[in-house]
């Protein structure tokens, strides 16, 4: 099957090199010549574990190309993805301007049948308006070329993109004509031999389970970072009660981790944009959502205000040593991460910050040009020189089991503030630090 796929950021990228992997003749688009240049001489503009070597062997089998040309583009594939960003508008809505841009350019271009596929998170009713612009080319044109809009959300994790992509646990479809349907089983038939995992739905219910996804998972995460608040107040852990109600199926083990906060570029800006949906016309107020947004927001504090109440609310004088930028491991998104919060916190106090992540420094330097108090480290110790105290505020894999004689002897003093809950409270304890975790 030839397959356009609009937009090579980390939806488009990940969801062309993988459909090339198992056959397709893929064509990426983006707009953006600096991007394709990076992809055509061998590299990713992403960081995303082994997706560097798949872009490289599909582009060796011929099977996955790159371009800037639109029309190339829209006469490529018979279906056409959009996967373009969706940035948060001022007012909390998803910015509709590069998908409605990426349907007018199908529209300007195309000669026969379109699959139309919205990948993009994109609120309820972009189906609507993506096959508005179409047709709205198509007539310009005085043509009328036949097509189907298709909602086809992705559930990609970062740092588990492949495997969520190759593996799916479902594939949510929404169309309303059985061309398309067709089209799409036929698409995703190799992702799906052990058993059919293609979920059929009316498009607007297809554009409104990717929100009600995340939202459901953003309000486990705000649920448990409350609780964890209060067993700290009550003398309770955190870690004992998760496994105490993970263990009830109905409510299982997955995302009941407490710590710093959510991040990333899906979690917030889609709550958000859900929130916005509810409130066009003012007659729904979703009351739950709005309250896991505002924990969240405060939950990012949580360590700037554990660190304060242990050194002063005057930190000047104070340095720290952090480990981990990104809003999770394996990736360096640093899009509303909870290290920002942190690290301006301890700033705005008077405190300097030496900082390692793995992947995401460079990312760091783009978010604080020319900050005087904050330098970055090559590796996780380098990063403890003189620190009062080590904050931990992403969980890479290699800061799971450190040498705490090495921390011990490096920091001025042996207290960790820990974000993400990564060790026992009473080993560590044992081993003569002061431990701060998150409800522990």
């Amino acid at each position: 099957m030839k397959i356009t796929v609009i937009g090579t950021g980390y939806v488009g990228l990940v969801s062309g090199t993988c459909l090339a992997d198992v056959g397709n003749d893929v064509l990426c688009l983006d707009v953006d010549p600096a991007k394709i240049k990076i992809l055509e001489d061998g590299g990713i503009p992403i960081f995303e574990p082994g997706l560097q070597d798949m872009v490289k062997r599909n582009v060796a089998a011929g099977r996955l190309h790159f371009t800037t040309d639109v029309e190339r583009a829209a006469h490529f594939g018979t279906v056409q993805f959009i996967a373009v960003g969706t940035p948060p508008d001022e007012d909390g809505s998803a910015d509709m301007k590069y998908v409605t841009a990426a349907a007018r350019n199908i529209g300007k271009y195309m000669t026969d049948y379109k699959v139309v596929v919205d990948k993009s998170t994109v609120p309820v009713g972009t189906a609507d308006a993506v096959r508005a612009a179409i047709t709205d080319e198509l007539q310009k044109r005085g043509v009328n070329t036949p097509f189907s809009v298709v909602s086809n959300p992705e559930f990609l994790k970062e740092g588990a993109a492949i495997e969520d992509f190759m593996k799916p646990d479902r594939i949510i479809v929404g169309c309303d004509d059985e061309q398309a349907a067709h089209n799409m089983r036929a698409l995703y038939a190799p992702f799906q031999r052990n058993h059919d995992r293609m979920i059929l739905m009316d498009i607007r219910s297809a554009e409104l389970t990717k929100y009600a996804a995340n939202a459901m998972l953003a309000t486990r995460i705000s649920f448990m970072n409350e609780l964890a608040n209060l067993a700290e107040k009550l003398g309770a852990d955190i870690e004992h009660v998760r496994r105490g109600i993970g263990s009830d199926p109905r409510i299982g083990y997955d995302f009941l981790y407490a710590g710093a906060g959510y991040g990333g570029s899906c979690f917030p800006k889609d709550v958000k944009a859900l929130i916005k949906t509810a409130a066009v016309d003012g007659s729904i107020h979703l009351k739950v959502l709005n309250a896991v947004e505002e924990a969240n927001d405060l939950q990012k504090h949580v360590l700037g205000n554990k660190i304060k109440a242990r050194f002063g609310t005057d930190l000047t004088g104070k340095h720290f040593a952090l480990w981990g930028l990104a809003f999770k491991a394996n990736t360096d998104d640093m899009r509303e991460a909870t290290s920002r919060e942190v690290i301006k916190d301890l700033i705005a106090a008077g405190a300097t910050v030496t900082a390692y992540d793995p992947v995401a420094g460079n990312e760091a330097r783009h978010c604080f040009p020319d900050e005087p108090r904050l330098s970055y480290a090559s590796n996780q110790n380098a990063a403890l020189d003189n620190a009062d105290a080590l904050v931990i505020v992403t969980e890479w894999k290699e800061f799971r089991s450190p040498d705490f004689d090495n921390i011990k002897a490096k920091l001025k003093a042996p207290i960790i503030f820990d974000g993400r809950n990564l060790y026992d409270p009473k080993t560590v304890r044992g081993l003569g630090f002061e431990y701060l975790a998150i409800g522990r």
